[in-house]
């Protein structure tokens, strides 16, 4: 197996990895985009791996997709597409490359595969799971169905190939209430996140909305109380929270909505203050780009997201692994699912 330690002697051998004005200076571009968030010293740092990266995507017609929780050296230093599952999903559709790097979690990358089954897709380790993927099965879905005959299956892209392929059609934050509401019959099963399914059933009223018991371990960590203690000593704040968060928290937020909508109401809107309730990389990143915001409140890092690494990447492209598969008989009515979705998500946009 190979150790940490052996990884990066390998590519201290293949690459100058130490820092230099020259890999700072080929990378000033994009630590313009970070410079509030990221010393210059440290930048310093992450630039060899910038340039080693770069050269290797033009080597091997390469794109990495960045999700929106990926820490800035990699959201804004070498992620070609950036966004939230639904974009990183449709994107994945789009590109002419031959090789996909998913800077984000398992789950990711498998529908991207599912999509893409003729490039080859790369995680950067395979220990970048996902609490909600873990919590339900194609076992638990049966269990659903039985449980409430005739309902239609929404699953959660956080969710296995497999899960996807047990599943009527997937949803994201960004999409839930419109694929919820475009669903035949009364009531409608959503798996694996009981709090997206809860805020959703407000949403959509005219459907019954039952869920599988599961939950984000970043979101559910979220309290209202700790909403209602920001807004005492941040006065005007304003709070946007994500909608796998309980629904209490929701209640006492000013928005709600996926994480690119969340970008977008804070860059349209341009409050003087902001709590985002969700990943902290988030702020991060869009900190960025909005010196005139103060990103404030608490702050949560998802572990697998962390997983993801400049050096990772880089010993991905070198190496060309992870490479993750899916097979033929889950793929097929996995992309359905997934299909399904965008084609709705396309609908309801018009």
């Amino acid at each position: 197996m190979m150790t940490f330690d052996r990884m990066r002697a390998d590519l201290a051998k293949a690459y100058d990895l130490q820092p230099s004005p020259q890999a700072t200076k080929a990378t000033a571009d994009r630590y313009a985009h970070v410079a509030r968030v990221i010393p210059p010293e440290v930048w310093a740092q992450h630039a060899p791996y910038i340039v080693a990266i770069d050269q290797l995507k033009r080597d091997r017609n390469a794109v990495i997709l960045g999700h929106n929780y990926m820490p800035p050296h990699i959201f804004h230093g070498v992620s070609d597409v950036v966004g939230d599952s639904l974009q990183l999903a449709i994107k994945a559709t789009e590109v002419r490359a031959d090789v996909i790097v998913q800077a984000g979690v398992h789950f990711m990358a498998e529908t991207s595969k599912i999509l893409n089954p003729a490039k080859t897709v790369l995680i950067p380790d395979l220990g970048a799971g996902c609490s909600l993927a873990e919590s339900i099965t194609p076992a638990g879905v049966e269990q659903m169905r039985a449980r409430y005959p005739g309902a239609q299956v929404v699953s959660y892209v956080n969710t296995s190939a497999a899960v996807k392929a047990a599943s009527d059609v997937c949803c994201t934050s960004a999409n839930a209430a419109q694929i919820v509401a475009a669903m035949p019959g009364d009531t409608v099963i959503m798996t694996p996140d009981k709090y997206l399914a809860q805020n959703v059933a407000r949403q959509v009223p005219g459907k019954r909305v039952v869920w599988w018991d599961g939950a984000c371990m970043v979101h559910e960590q979220f309290t209202a109380e700790q909403v209602r203690e920001a807004r005492d000593c941040l006065p005007g704040v304003m709070v946007i929270a994500h909608p796998e968060c309980p629904p209490e928290v929701l209640a006492e937020a000013d928005f709600s909505g996926s994480t690119s909508a969340m970008m977008e109401i804070v860059r349209s809107r341009r409050p003087e203050r902001v709590m985002l309730v969700t990943e902290c990389s988030m702020a991060a990143n869009m900190a960025s780009d909005l010196p005139e915001v103060e990103f404030a409140g608490s702050c949560i890092l998802c572990p697998h997201m962390q997983k993801i690494t400049l050096e990772n990447i880089l010993w991905a492209l070198h190496t060309m692994t992870h490479e993750v598969t899916v097979a033929p008989d889950v793929a097929e009515p996995a992309r359905r699912a997934v299909q399904r979705m965008i084609d709705l998500s396309r609908q309801a946009a018009r």
